[in-house]
Formats: structure tokens, sequence, C-alpha cells
């Protein structure tokens, strides 16, 4: 059995009065052990998907579909049920780990609160002491526990924010964009952290990030969206270096890869916008900025469909002949 499975899940905030949709139809799944990415363009809906998982988006957002986490549906959780699953069942890294962390609170204290909340029994002193080991496997200096966030470097931050994640064991983590802002050395590090947490804990990872280079790297499986909807998905690293869809072509095509000549000449840019949500074009939502565009792709938004081994596309030039499409 998958650890999640999302299902048709649809995703709409309430502005001025319409309702603007943010993940449309989204099929997803992750089992214990692997790591899942999820790519694409700011505002492509990947944050609205994690926040999904857990419910933890704003008051009066829409939400439909299904999303099974160790087979209960979240979406239909009581507030205690859902309350007792987070941090304890599934538990998330946040984007930006300064907003994440409370400003006037030492580390420790923040470490040791989830543990209080599902384990009372524990005790401050034993959640404390929890916390100080957990800052160590992450590689933090356990003294650091009476550190407030000001004080911690920006890698240092993002550390604290993976204890925090797995300080009640959790069989899934969600990690929104958690090397966002850090150099690249830092970088690498935070990545080999999860790398590591997902082999010798056996923990499933959902990883959101723009930067398909490592998501290639990290993930088993990459899912592309685009405009609220999986473009494509399949294997990590082959999605980077021979991507089916236009999009996932186009955006493997905006990072250089070293040791390659032709990295030599400046990353091929994707003319034009993502569409605003309230307009979105008839057909294929990618088809006024698609190379690959025919008349019919502006008539037909055509589902994920078979494109290799392990792999699925929504094009029309994928997995049916040209004149079963009716390609002109």
């Amino acid at each position: 059995m998958n650890l999640l499975e999302i299902r048709d899940l649809r995703v709409s905030y309430r502005i001025n009065g319409e309702d603007l949709p943010a993940v449309r139809g989204v099929d997803l799944d992750v089992q214990a052990g692997e790591t899942v990415g999820i790519a694409g363009e700011s505002g492509c809906g990947k944050s609205t998907l994690a926040g999904a998982v857990l419910r933890l988006l704003p008051n009066g957002t829409r939400v439909t579909g299904q999303v099974r986490l160790a087979g209960e549906d979240v979406l239909s959780m009581s507030w205690g049920r859902l309350r007792a699953v987070r941090w304890n069942t599934a538990s998330i890294v946040f984007q930006a780990a300064m907003h994440g962390l409370n400003p006037v609170r030492r580390i420790g204290q923040q470490i040791a609160e989830p543990i209080l909340v599902h384990e009372p029994a524990a005790g401050t002193r034993r959640a404390a002491a929890r916390a100080a080991e957990l800052l160590e496997q992450v590689g933090v200096p356990a003294w650091r526990v009476r550190s407030y966030p000001h004080e911690l470097s920006g890698g240092q931050r993002q550390r604290v924010m993976i204890a925090m994640a797995l300080a009640c064991d959790p069989q899934l983590i969600v990690a929104d964009e958690p090397t966002t802002a850090l150099d690249v050395m830092v970088q690498a590090q935070v990545l080999n952290l999860l790398r590591d947490l997902v082999r010798e804990r056996g923990v499933g990872l959902l990883m959101i990030s723009h930067d398909l280079s490592v998501l290639a790297d990290l993930c088993d499986r990459v899912a592309v969206m685009y405009a609220g909807r999986v473009v494509e998905q399949g294997p990590g690293g082959r999605l980077f270096t021979d991507a089916t869809h236009p999009y996932a072509r186009a955006l493997a095509a905006a990072f250089p890869v070293i040791g390659d000549p032709a990295s030599r000449m400046a990353p091929r840019g994707l003319p034009g916008d993502p569409p605003d949500p309230r307009e979105l074009p008839s057909g294929c939502p990618f088809h006024p900025r698609c190379p690959d565009a025919v008349v019919v792709c502006g008539e037909t938004d055509v589902r994920l469909r078979e494109a290799g081994p392990d792999r699925t596309a929504a094009c029309v030039h994928v997995g049916v002949t040209q004149e079963r499409e009716g390609i002109r």
C-alpha cells in the first residue's frame, strides 16, 4: 500500500468573490522509502499541493478529491484526528526556515514542542534531551538547543526545521523548497541529509522544488507541474536528460550541464508567462508557449498518458499516432 495517495486533488482559493484554481486534478503516490519530487515554475501549485497534504491551507480554501495518508483520508479527518496525525504520521519542512521558527523561543523548546504534544508522558526533561539528540543527528551541535533562530546560519536553521520534522518519527516528510536561499555547499549538505534519512529510516519524502537538477539527483520519481496540473511524471534522472513533455524539456534546458560543450552557450529560456488561473487558455494550458503546438492543442486538454516505461505525459504528441489524435 502506498504511504501517500493523492487522487483528483483540486484546490481553489476564494479571492474577491471568485474561485482561483491552484491545483487541478492531481494524482500522485509516495511509498515508504521513496523520494518523489515536484517541479515547476513559481505559481504552478507546488506549495499548495504540499499544504493540502496536511490541510495547512488558509481558511476558505476549497479542496476536493482524496488525500490518503497511511490509508486514512486527510480531507475528511476531524480536527482532533488531524492534530494527532500532524508531526506524528507526517510532518513538513517549510520553505523559509526563519519564518517557520518562532523568533522569541529557543531552538530546543521548539523541537521539543511536538514531542510533548504527542507524548505528554515524556516530560520536559526527556523531550529536551531528545531535542539535543535530534540536533546532533542533523549536524548541529547539541548546545545550540539554547540558541534563538537569529543566532544560527541559514543552513543551521534549515537543519533545525528538519530536526523538528523528525521529532515524532513520522512516516512521511513533506519538504517545501528546503534548500531555497542556501549557498551551494550548504545546499549539498542538506540534500545529503535528506537522502540519508530516507535510506536509513525508510521514510517517504515528498520534495518540492523549482530546481530540476536537484530533484533529478535526489528523487526516485519526479512530477512536473504546470498551471496546477501534472504534465509529466517519471524517473528523476531521465526527466532531466530526456524529458517528453515540451514544458519539462524547457525546464531541463534552462540548467547548464557541467562538462557539456553546449553549456558554454547561455541556457535557453522559455518565452511568455504562466497563464492567469482566472483566464486559462482553451485546450492545453501550455500551448500558447509551446514550440511544438499544433491546432488540436488549442482544442483538447490532454490528460496524462503512457510515454514509455514508468513515464506519463500530458501531450498530444505522446503515446498515440498523430492520425489517431487528429493532429493537423
